[in-house]
């Protein structure tokens, strides 16, 4: 099997958990039909091969980028103009998107990204508290309790066909909490851990460039 026939397998087969706790929610975005088209137009467009790509692991998807398109980091917009796939989703835009992007771009192009790269989270589901975006770790007691989904989900998703050297975390909070983990799991030897793309994006808008070559220079670290 292809590196896209197991991501669609996985994505696509993704069955929305129960989560009822401290009024957390969820959202599942591969419960939608369209979305499942989406990923399988976008995963044998740019991953219909066998080769291996680093990791780039956020925290879980935003609400209206991986939580509404089903491909991390990855609005309507981009989805259309930057990766060719027509969507009926909206023309909303989100910030981590739009950096992602600029550092494809940067790097590129998204298919000579894409051949090199695999772009992901730790937990699947975007995750929503008072309407808005929220953080697994931003609770510990909802870090605790997603533990062991965090693990499953980065077991089953390196079988896709990891580069295990090193992978990327984005955010310093997320990689404090991943760290432990990949050290008891084992799975990628080191972990790079870089700013994430909305902290640049909100708060370190005039050194963006900065960052985009700081992001390239870790995918080149191979």
């Amino acid at each position: 099997m292809s590196f896209a026939d197991k991501a669609i397998k996985y994505f696509n087969g993704l069955k929305t958990p129960e989560l009822n706790l401290n009024q957390t929610e969820l959202l599942n975005p591969y419960s939608s039909k369209e979305v499942k088209e989406i990923v399988r137009k976008f995963f044998r467009k740019f991953y219909d091969d066998d080769n291996e790509r680093i990791f780039i692991i956020g925290i879980n998807p935003g609400r209206f980028g991986g939580g509404l398109t089903g491909i991390s980091f990855t609005d309507p917009v981009a989805l259309r103009e930057q990766c060719g796939i027509e969507n009926n989703l909206g023309n909303q835009k989100e910030l981590s998107s739009k950096f992602i992007y600029s550092v494809a771009n940067r790097f590129g192009g998204v298919e000579k990204f894409f051949s090199k790269v695999f772009l992901t989270a730790l937990y699947p589901f975007a995750l929503l508290k008072k309407g808005k975006n929220y953080n697994y770790y931003d609770d510990k007691v909802l870090a605790e309790y997603l533990k062991s989904e965090i693990v499953k989900n980065i077991k089953s998703q390196i079988k896709f066909s990891a580069y295990r050297d090193f992978a990327i975390l984005l955010g310093k909070k997320n990689a404090i909490y991943f760290e432990p983990l990949n050290s008891e799991y084992k799975f990628f030897k080191k972990i790079i851990v870089v700013e994430h793309p909305r902290y640049i994006m909100q708060y370190k808008l005039k050194q963006m460039n900065d960052y985009i070559k700081k992001y390239i220079k870790a995918v080149k670290e191979v």
